[in-house]
């Protein structure tokens, strides 16, 4: 073949220099035509759209046609001309076409419609599939959303660890990293393991959160975010769980509930309008295929003042719902903490529109959230969203070193390898807060995405870790 230099498919279908001659490279998504014509469908990942490939039959040789099937690699040079069909204003007229990569006939992703189940069994396959091409292209996107937003606002990347100690003692949520020897483990006279021969000399797992460090961080840098990957071994199989999933923790020194709701309100309109401004040809298709007001309730939360709203409020409101008829699975009453039915019809039948609920009861929430004057509540925030429920849980942190060992006590949280996360309060405690936003919660808002298991490439779940 001619070497021609490669030109990405979402560059090629803005060109206008017809009858130039171009390469493209990529899979085949279909074929189809008569018995002097094919035309072939090419796509190479760098956008939603196929680039139509016409091959006239008399000037290829047989052999190698048979080789151009579904799945198949492609390099083909040709005459970039206008398109006669509707659809796209460019196609290519093949001139050379070299198979890079034959297609066995046992391909799974055949042209014909494939469930999302079926699709996690072949998550290597999936992604060559317009969903979740579209997903994983606006999953790129949400991240470079991300960076881009608190680069912009002044703060700074952290890199929290991944193994850590912290909150480790019978933590049953936590994955234990240890190079132990499983079927020979030293225990001493109580049947407790002894860890002085593990690699770092003690008990440690995968982390939950990279919220602890990185309030250390902010007492120093001002603000900063963290952006990675954290584990729960939770055993919930419902499509809002993953055990290996991703978060994004930006901490805030001289923050308080004010500043933390409008930073959780702009940041996530933020991302949300990147999403519309540089993703739209896959989020038309998603709301084509998958959900057909995706794009009206992505325009919406960027255009709404989300509500602030008091839990006690938020209480009234769901109560009130239930003397008028309105059934939830789980009871309401001031003081249990809120199933996702709660907080979605406080956003979708309420308010219609997103809510950040605030001032929650102490007993419902962690032992590090600022205490407020009633002694019964504490300054936490969570951001709730439509079809999702809450996609954001923050909070300003109790900055006082009594307060916050008087609730330690309490709570009877092991504390001998959290040392440090004491030791912020007592050289130069500062006022200050943060929030967590599940990257793939974020995902299944943008996307109309219905199982957090098809907006991350391999999914971790209870008795699943395939590839």
């Amino acid at each position: 073949m001619e070497s021609i230099r490669r030109t990405k498919i979402v560059d090629l279908l803005k060109r206008e220099d017809f009858g130039a001659m171009v390469n493209v490279k990529g899979w085949v998504r279909t074929r189809r035509g008569s018995k002097q014509v094919a035309f072939i469908a090419l796509n190479d990942g760098s956008i939603i759209h196929n680039v139509q490939v016409v091959v006239d039959l008399a000037n290829f040789d047989e052999n190698l046609l048979k080789d151009i099937t579904t799945g198949a690699c492609l390099s083909v040079n040709g005459e970039l001309v206008q398109s006669v069909g509707s659809g796209q204003k460019v196609e290519i007229q093949a001139r050379e076409i070299e198979v890079l990569g034959k297609c066995d006939n046992t391909y799974p992703l055949q042209k014909k419609g494939h469930s999302f189940e079926f699709l996690r069994e072949i998550a290597h396959l999936r992604m060559r599939t317009n969903t979740f091409g579209a997903v994983f292209r606006i999953r790129h996107n949400m991240a470079i959303a991300i960076h881009k937003y608190f680069h912009e606002h002044g703060f700074f990347y952290f890199n929290s660890p991944i193994i850590t100690a912290s909150d480790c003692e019978g933590a049953g949520e936590m994955f234990q990293v240890t190079t132990k020897n499983l079927y020979d483990l030293k225990k001493d006279e109580n049947g407790k393991i002894i860890y002085d021969d593990d690699f770092f000399g003690k008990m440690t797992s995968l982390t939950v959160s990279g919220q602890l460090e990185g309030e250390t961080a902010a007492t120093a840098l001002g603000s900063i975010y963290t952006f990675g990957p954290t584990f729960r071994a939770e055993n919930s199989n419902t499509p809002r769980h993953l055990a290996e999933f991703w978060m994004v923790e930006p901490e805030v020194a001289f923050c308080d509930l004010q500043d933390l709701m409008d930073l959780e309100e702009d940041f996530i309109k933020y991302c949300v309008q990147w999403a519309l401004d540089n993703c739209m040809d896959d989020l038309q298709f998603l709301n084509n295929m998958i959900d057909k007001t995706l794009i009206e309730r992505l325009q919406g939360v960027v255009k709404e003042n989300f509500v602030r709203l008091p839990y006690t409020e938020g209480i009234k409101i769901l109560e009130e719902a239930v003397k008028n008829g309105h059934k939830f699975e789980f009871p309401v009453s001031w003081g249990v903490d809120l199933a996702s039915e709660h907080e979605r019809y406080l956003v979708e039948h309420h308010f219609k529109k997103p809510v950040i609920m605030i001032d929650y009861p102490k007993e419902i929430k962690a032992f590090y959230m600022k205490q407020n004057a009633d002694g019964k509540t504490v300054q936490g925030t969570d951001v709730l969203f439509p079809a999702i429920g809450e996609i954001i849980g923050g909070s300003v942190r109790e900055e006082s070193l009594e307060k916050l060992e008087a609730e330690v006590a309490q709570r009877n949280i092991p504390m001998k390898d959290m040392w440090w996360y004491l030791d912020t309060r007592k050289y130069g405690t500062c006022p200050h807060a943060g929030f967590g936003l599940g990257f793939e919660r974020l995902l299944l808002f943008v996307t109309g995405m219905s199982n957090i298991r098809d907006v991350i490439p391999y999914p971790r779940t209870p008795r699943n870790a395939e590839f």
